[in-house]
């Protein structure tokens, strides 16, 4: 164990990564504007493709001049190993992963004191090390730097908010806040309601086995109410995207594939369970579901900051930090109380719900070759709409370039695997990128890289020639 002296400075380097994780918050606050879904170019009711987002820059971390000079001896290294730099940096990082692994099993145990020992250590590794920017090992310390932020941040929120019972219990508190919910899903948003409501029967079933099987409570099943009305393609202003609402980083944290061909944010199975570990890791934070819910709505970070302003026992009360919180937020709890209140009893307020539409049944192919779902569909005598509506996360209509498990209607998967190999395979159009200025229109861009405007609008998604606005990115088919 170190002395008390010796942790002063790392507990400096601990609170700078930790600050750099918090600020990096996993979801931006929404703004109160709805998820829209964009109509895709063919004419179906699915959903469009919905075109990637730049990669967000992840901020730097603050290293404390002291830190710089504590571990690390990889000259001894070398001499021992005879290898290369890289060598060296490979079996460092190996290292570092081993102990962020043993104080992961120190945390489960509830051994605390250990665990932040073995995240010290593995931090002070990782800090000494010095990548070239070229360097394929850059990624895999930048990722095992934020899994060792993100478990220090776990920690030292399980030491100040202990986890309540047994997490299995959503409080339904009708208060105030929730009856005013109530009232405007009971009013004013009464359609979409009910519309939503409708779309749920498609999921709802199989989420809600979800998390029973992780031990979390199933209310939170009816999120993507509120969320996404239950819309596996609908796109918040933020750039939240799919039925759980994932903005890009959060996604790729839970393992959330996204490339030219795919996002797997806008996959309903694939983004449910990244949602149940996302909610899994809130409620070891917090310590209850409504603190934790309000984080899945804008951060951890940004709800921890709050938390640290009050000289209160939140967890008491709840509604003491939701007067604390941005309005949308704050807003986001209730909402999901109202209607999980309503749908327990709609006569209670009211209201009488539609049937919901049955749950989506279908087989699956493994295809291994990139091609068009109109080709395919046409092929094995289908719709189009049919192959877009159960695969919502392909974002070009196309099958990707390596395996991939095509979700078919039942009785159609053989039939599939015995003709692809007559469809066509598809290359992707090449694009260029552009950023919309002030004063720019569709028919100029269009002209300036000899494409046409309608080429533009169909790539992009856009509903309409007037909808580009300055800072826009648009894609720009190619020549030929």
């Amino acid at each position: 164990m170190m002395k008390a002296k010796k942790w002063r400075p790392l507990l400096l380097s601990l609170s700078a990564l930790v600050l750099w994780a918090c600020s990096a918050g996993p979801k931006p606050a929404k703004t109160s504007e709805k998820p829209v879904v964009q109509q895709p170019s063919h004419e179906s009711s699915s959903p469009p493709v919905i075109q990637p987002q730049k990669k967000e820059e992840e901020p730097k971390t603050i290293i404390p001049p002291e830190e710089k000079k504590t571990v690390g001896q990889e000259t001894d290294l070398q001499e021992k190993t005879n290898g290369s730099e890289k060598d060296v940096t490979s079996v460092l990082l190996e290292k570092a992963l081993n102990l962020y692994q043993e104080a992961k099993l120190a945390r489960d145990k509830g051994d605390l004191d250990a665990a932040i020992k073995d995240l010290d250590e593995a931090n002070l590794i990782i800090l000494k090390l010095n990548i070239p920017p070229d360097s394929p090992l850059v990624q895999d310390k930048d990722n095992l730097r934020f899994l060792i932020a993100q478990r220090i941040q776990e920690i030292y929120a399980s030491r100040r908010n202990p986890v309540n019972g047994n997490g299995k219990a959503f409080p339904l508190d009708e208060n105030k806040y929730v009856t005013a919910e109530i009232k405007s899903f009971a009013g004013v948003e009464r359609k979409d309601f009910e519309e939503a409501y409708k779309r749920s029967g498609l999921y709802k079933g199989w989420i809600q086995e979800e998390f029973r099987k992780a031990g979390l409570p199933e209310e939170l099943c009816w999120l993507p109410m509120i969320e996404s009305g239950f819309q596996p393609r609908a796109l918040s202003r933020a750039r939240a995207l799919g039925m759980w609402q994932f903005i890009r980083t959060t996604g790729y944290r839970y393992g959330l594939n996204q490339d030219r061909f795919m996002d797997e944010r806008m996959d309903p199975y694939k983004s449910t369970r990244a949602a149940i570990k996302y909610f899994d890791e809130l409620h070891s934070f917090f310590g209850d579901w409504t603190t934790a819910l309000a984080a899945y709505d804008c951060g951890e970070g940004a709800v921890q900051r709050v938390i640290a302003t009050q000289n209160i026992n939140y967890l008491d009360n709840f509604w003491d930090l939701f007067q604390r919180l941005p309005w949308e937020t704050a807003r986001y709890v209730p909402r999901l109380i109202a209607v999980i209140c309503i749908i327990k009893d709609p006569a209670k307020y009211g209201m009488t719900l539609p049937e919901p539409y049955p749950p989506l049944k279908f087989e699956t192919a493994k295809i291994n070759r990139p091609m068009k779902l109109t080709a395919l569909a046409k092929t094995i005598g289908l719709e189009v709409s049919e192959l877009i509506y159960l695969n919502p996360e392909l974002r070009l209509d196309s099958t990707p370039d390596r395996d991939y498990e095509l979700k078919v209607p039942v009785g159609y998967a053989d039939k599939t695997l015995q003709t692809i190999a007559s469809v066509p395979k598809y290359v992707p159009p090449e694009y260029d990128t552009y950023v919309v200025r002030p004063g720019d229109t569709l028919g100029a861009i269009a002209q300036k890289y000899g494409t046409s405007a309608q080429a533009i609008i169909q790539v992009n998604g856009l509903r309409s020639s007037y909808l580009i606005y300055p800072g826009q990115q648009l894609k720009i088919p190619r020549r030929g």
